[in-house]
């Protein structure tokens, strides 16, 4: 049979002319769709030219952005050492664990192995690799063996990274001077932080081109070195720092005591030499810190010195004129100043002179010499050697103590005062004050930093006074004296005991601070150690019993680092009857 289309052919009729074919839609109708048409043509070439002349930048960062990453380089922190070069802190290479989640993959024996191997519990662990975010730390400061068997475990997405850890080989010894750094080796407390700048140095960093899995495929090179920070010398010896913790410990276990603080300074140059406190930690494990044991007592508390603050009042006596050491004084067993009354603790004569007053730390016989003075005299006295001023030691939180102007002293205050209550002080202060004795009436600012040359003195006292002074604070230590426990074999020593009550909730306590400060060889001072006990409960409180051995032990060990010659022989060293001594 034909096709139609061959029939309607032979009977002469058109194929265009067939009623199917025939156009019935308007002509404007194609116009509009070729227009579409151009017009889509055109948006995607100008979307080209957009991608590709104008935002070329744009899209090569994106690019560079899935491959090209930027690794921080950690600066190493400077070190840390003492005046002989003996290293007190040092930063330790370790490891950084993250994990690029999207790239990560383990079975579940490979996660549990990781999760040992980081010491995390497996869900804690689970949660971090499957984090939304691009990279998460699994742990900080890994040591580099523990990383080393991470790696060899070949996870991907595993990204290991080096950094820093701090190490401190003298443990709590040196704590509250080093203080320590957080997880980004930044200083956190004492010298670490004081010195950040000088230490810590500038972090630099890198390029480097990853694959889909995290690992590092190729080294672009440095967009910036690190910058190393500076090593940091201190005034510290290490072996008079040792010997000050450590006869710091034996007093607080044998006293029963709640807290101690011993600082020992370089008379000619002002240099720390040692400052121990108790309690303490240890930087390198400082898990569950307390605030006692943060607390740099030597130089952040303030405390009542008590008797410690009697030779400047005596002092001020022999610089005015007011008395010579041999001055004789009305001495009675208590004293009234309008409704409160002064005794002393001991039983003595009812007639003192001025070296007696000090040998035998009498409350009363110095508040009979602070009565001679105007107030404005003490407080001249006072402020010229550091009371009620932060010492400048470059330390955080040094305290500037407590001392109220003198146009609101009552006659009360101003006698108080004068045996070391009702003003506060930090140990350092006190500590310092004493150069005035020891430097021929000078006074040199402190440094917990080895200086290269001795700085600029400034006088306070003539030296007539200082010397006056020693001589009568060497027989404190005598076997008449309050502290004849503080005698060292072979050296002269001159100080003074200090016995205070402290102040709780506005009212004195049956709980005392006993403390010595004094300096050797009496001859030609060196060295100056100050030493506090804070809440003594072993059946002994006076400054002479407890911290008069700590200073003698202290110095003994002191001297013969710094190889000082003895000035006396031992011989002369006298020692009371251990009745005596038991009373004092």
């Amino acid at each position: 049979m034909r096709a139609p289309s061959r029939k309607a052919a032979a009977r002469g009729v058109s194929f265009s002319a067939s009623p199917v074919l025939a156009v019935k839609l308007p002509p404007w109708r194609s116009r509009i769709a070729l227009f579409l048409i151009f017009a889509l043509f055109l948006l995607v070439a100008v979307r080209a030219f957009w991608l590709q002349a104008l935002s070329t930048e744009f899209l090569q960062e994106k690019g560079r952005s899935r491959y090209l990453h930027t690794i921080d380089l950690p600066a190493v922190r400077g070190k840390i050492i003492d005046r002989q070069g003996e290293v007190l802190a040092s930063s330790l290479q370790v490891k950084t664990i993250g994990v690029i989640p999207k790239a990560f993959s383990a079975t579940d024996d490979q996660v549990r192995d990781l999760a040992k191997l980081l010491e995390m519990p497996v869900p804690e662990l689970k949660k971090k690799l499957v984090s939304d975010r691009s990279f998460v730390f699994l742990k900080r400061q890994v040591d580099v063996g523990v990383a080393e068997r991470i790696a060899k475990m070949g996870l991907p997405g595993i990204d290991t990274r080096q950094e820093y850890k701090r190490f401190y080989p003298a443990g709590q010894v040196a704590a509250h001077i080093l203080g320590f750094t957080n997880v980004e080796d930044s200083g956190q407390e004492g010298m670490e932080l004081a010195q950040q700048a000088t230490l810590g140095g500038a972090a630099g960093s890198r390029r480097v081109i990853r694959d889909r899995l995290g690992r590092i495929i190729e080294d672009i090179g440095y967009v910036r070195e690190p910058q190393d920070g500076r090593d940091l010398t201190l005034s510290i010896d290490s072996k008079i720092q040792y010997t000050a913790f450590a006869e710091l410990q034996r007093a607080i276990d044998q006293h029963h005591a709640k807290a101690g603080a011993v600082v020992v300074l370089d008379v000619k140059t002002g240099e720390v030499l040692a400052l121990a406190n108790l309690p303490t930690y240890n930087p390198n494990t400082r898990h569950g810190l307390t605030g006692e044991q943060l607390r740099n007592r030597v130089i952040t508390d303030i405390y009542e010195p008590g008797s410690t603050l009697k030779p400047f009042t005596v002092a001020l006596a022999l610089e005015k004129g007011v008395a010579t050491p041999h001055t004789m004084f009305d001495t009675p067993q208590r004293l009234t100043i309008g409704a409160a009354s002064i005794g002393d603790a001991h039983a003595h004569s009812t007639s003192m002179s001025v070296s007696e007053i000090i040998q035998k730390s009498s409350n009363v016989g110095t508040v009979r010499i602070a009565m001679k003075f105007e107030p404005r005299e003490m407080w001249d006295m006072f402020t010229s050697v550091g009371f009620g001023q932060a010492p400048r030691l470059g330390f955080p939180g040094a305290a500037a103590g407590r001392l109220r102007s003198y146009k609101h002293w009552r006659p009360i205050e101003q006698a108080t005062m004068s045996y070391g209550h009702g003003v506060s002080v930090s140990l350092v202060q006190v500590a310092r004050a004493y150069m005035i004795f020891a430097r021929n009436g000078e006074m040199v600012p402190l440094s917990l930093q080895k200086l290269s040359q001795p700085p600029q003195p400034q006088r306070v006292i003539s030296e007539k006074t200082a010397q006056q002074m020693r001589d009568m604070m060497e027989k404190v230590v005598g076997p008449d004296g309050t502290a004849p426990l503080a005698q060292v074999s072979g050296y002269r020593v001159a100080g003074k005991t200090g016995t205070a009550h402290k102040l709780e909730n506005g009212r004195y306590v049956s709980k005392y601070v006993a403390s010595f400060v004094g300096f050797a060889p009496v001859s030609d001072p060196r060295i100056i150690i100050a030493v506090m006990i804070d809440e003594p409960t072993n059946g002994k409180h006076f400054g002479g019993q407890v911290a008069a051995p700590v200073f003698a032990n202290i110095a003994a060990g002191a001297l013969r680092a710094m190889n000082v010659p003895p000035d006396t022989s031992v011989a002369n060293v006298i020692m009371p009857d251990q009745t005596v001594a038991e009373s004092m």
